[in-house]
């Protein structure tokens, strides 16, 4: 199924030639900082690669096409520069504000948020409570006019560069999913402190933060929607979360197969190139079936998304089934390279060590197949 237009290749090629000259050449360093330097951000945002569904009248494109999005996602990813938190902010983060916010909220966050200079977090998870959001502590207790927020989040990705984090927070303790609901505390307010840079197995320079509020004070605008509606809110964004990932992992292992094909080649083995050898040629054959069925899979689960008609089960399929194939893919990509494989010249070992978190985050993979199985009625 051709889902790309003209003007995707041309938006495509203009990413492409961005990643080349302002990622690429400086991903190295990023990964020894622990972090992504916002210049990088600046450029893109000036480049229209931020956020491009922003209305005109926000600062944005007025681009409603999730498919740009998804070419952010997969020039990134194809060139192994997996650990830039563009999708984070885009596609996780400023959707909260684009769609909830009010007039004001969103003349107040959005135009920033396009041009790179207001980095979005989004802060769900805390030390208790990870797949399972109903187990949350943070809580929002209302004082007047204001609301009072206390608690802690971690594994926050792009949480130490936010300028502002959209965080879930309890508001009713006794009123279950219904008492959960969606503030922005912004850069510099008083309670709101950032701990440590957390050092990860893989994505080096992901900045991943805890995030500790104590007593922050927000007035009453700083609410995202209605009161109680939190958690529904994030069931609704969800699949595009989870489809996100999945874009990224099918890129991410496709490359991987297109630096295997080439070495496998290239390098010999008894007098001979080995993927001469049966078990190579065997090996490669299978990861190309099982890439081609997820790329068509992935293609219709887009489509689905630009249409509105992406189901939360679908997007669990995507998520769950091509992380698991990214893993796979990648492992056996390493181990076609022999010693060399596991040596950091090489982009393979980058690529296997990005990939594990991919089957946790944004909601396991046990997690997806519950999604999935009770949909079915079980």
């Amino acid at each position: 199924m051709a889902i790309w237009n003209e003007e995707h290749q041309m938006f495509r090629d203009a990413m492409r030639q961005f990643v080349s000259a302002e990622i690429v050449p400086h991903y190295d360093q990023w990964e020894k900082d622990g972090i992504v330097a916002r210049e990088a951000w600046l450029k893109a945002g000036a480049m229209g690669f931020l956020s491009m569904d922003v209305p005109e009248q926000y600062g944005g494109m007025g681009v409603d096409d999730f498919r740009f999005h998804a070419i952010v996602i997969e020039e990134l990813s194809r060139a192994n520069c997996n650990s830039i938190g563009f999708a984070i902010h885009t596609d996780m983060s400023v959707p909260y504000i684009l769609r909830l916010g009010t007039e004001e909220q969103k003349r107040r966050w959005l135009p920033d948020a396009v041009d790179g200079t207001g980095i979005v977090a989004i802060a769900m998870t805390e030390p208790n409570a990870g797949s399972d959001l109903r187990g949350i502590r943070t809580t929002a207790v209302r004082d007047g006019g204001d609301f009072v927020i206390n608690g802690q989040k971690t594994f926050i990705s792009n949480g130490i560069l936010a300028d502002r984090v959209v965080v879930f927070a309890k508001t009713d303790p006794d009123s279950g999913s219904r008492g959960m609901s969606l503030f922005v505390i912004e850069r510099g307010m008083d309670g709101f402190e950032r701990g440590r840079n957390l050092e990860k197995a893989g994505l080096h320079a992901q900045d991943t933060a805890e995030l500790y509020f104590d007593n922050v004070r927000v007035s009453a605008d700083h609410l995202l929607g209605e009161l109680g509606q939190g958690f529904f809110y994030l069931m609704h964004g969800l699949p595009r979360e989870r489809l996100a990932l999945a874009i990224g992992g099918l890129a991410n292992a496709e490359a991987a197969f297109e630096w295997t094909l080439m070495y496998v080649k290239e390098r010999t083995a008894f007098g001979r190139p080995i993927g001469k050898f049966q078990h190579s040629r065997f090996a490669m054959a299978e990861m190309k079936t099982e890439l081609t069925i997820a790329r068509t899979f992935i293609d219709a689960c887009i489509m689905a998304l630009v249409e509105g008609s992406l189901s939360a089960e679908k997007a669990a399929m995507a998520k769950y089934w091509i992380t698991d194939l990214q893993n796979r893919v990648v492992d056996q990509c390493l181990q076609l390279h022999g010693g060399y494989g596991y040596m950091e010249e090489y982009p393979i070992a980058r690529a296997w060590r990005d990939a594990r978190v991919q089957r946790i985050y944004g909601g396991t993979n046990e997690i997806m197949k519950e999604v999935i199985g009770r949909s079915l009625g079980l």
